[in-house]
């Protein structure tokens, strides 16, 4: 049991530093960092309790991290493209108001000209 202890322990180490060290780039972390980094986290603690029922901590957190990491990978990518998606529709929802304007101005100059000839 204490083995367990001291490979899990180690990976979660293992795992803050990686986080730490992408933090170390001073730019915040990416929707799709985050959530690689939170499904290895997950994956390498469920591997770990998994891997001890059948005697293999290390392993299972090994592969478990692997597959959490995968798998917080495409969740985070696929958060992170809806968030650039939404973004970009906001932008042009934004163009498109100032354009509306404009054209709205221009519409009560000609009825302005219009009124005073």
């Amino acid at each position: 049991m204490k083995s367990m202890g001291k490979k899990l322990a180690a990976v979660a180490i293992a795992a803050i530093m990686l986080i730490g060290a992408a933090g170390c780039s001073g730019q915040p972390l990416s929707t799709r960092e985050k959530g690689t980094g939170i499904g290895a986290l997950l994956g390498a603690g469920t591997g770990a309790i998994i891997g001890a029922a059948v005697g293999a901590p290390g392993a299972g957190a090994a592969i478990g991290g692997a597959l959490g990491a995968g798998t917080g990978f495409l969740v985070g990518n696929e958060m992170q493209n809806n968030q650039v998606q939404q973004q970009q529709t906001q932008s042009q929802l934004q163009s498109q108001q100032q354009e509306i304007e404009q054209q709205r101005q221009q519409i009560e100059q000609l009825k302005s000209q219009s009124q005073t000839e």
